[in-house]
């Protein structure tokens, strides 16, 4: 298999998985939605919890020794596609050239009911 990261800075687990699993040279990162990991609870809004997202994954490339330069693949999942603009712009703003190859999709339901979720790929030399 390979190793396990966990950080309290970040959302533990809601069900059987880990947070993320650095397998040789690659960090698979579960999807992360916007939960507030200081509170558990769900933040409102699509800037804000595009925003927590955000921060969830990096908190957890942080606790890997990684960083979002070295993301190779983002999977974005929304509950709309007229969130779209937004959530792209905020997501651009955590990004630099090279950017990551990303998928979006727009899905039917995510876990407690948020409207978005992400996950990622790093690839660390």
């Amino acid at each position: 298999m390979g190793e396990a990261i966990f950080t309290s800075k970040a959302p533990a687990a809601i069900g059987p998985y880990s947070q993320a699993i650095k397998a040789g040279d690659f960090i698979y990162v579960s999807g992360q939605i916007p939960l507030d990991p200081s509170t558990g609870e769900v933040v409102q809004g699509i800037e804000k919890q595009t925003e927590q997202v955000l921060q969830n994954l990096k908190a957890i490339l942080d606790e890997a020794g990684a960083t979002f330069r070295e993301v190779v693949k983002f999977t974005i999942y929304l509950k709309s596609m007229d969130d779209f603009a937004t959530v792209n712009e905020i997501y651009g703003s955590y990004l630099a050239e090279p950017y990551p190859a990303r998928a979006t999709v727009e899905v039917s339901r995510l876990p407690k009911d948020v409207l978005v979720e992400m996950d990622v790929v790093c690839y660390q030399k």
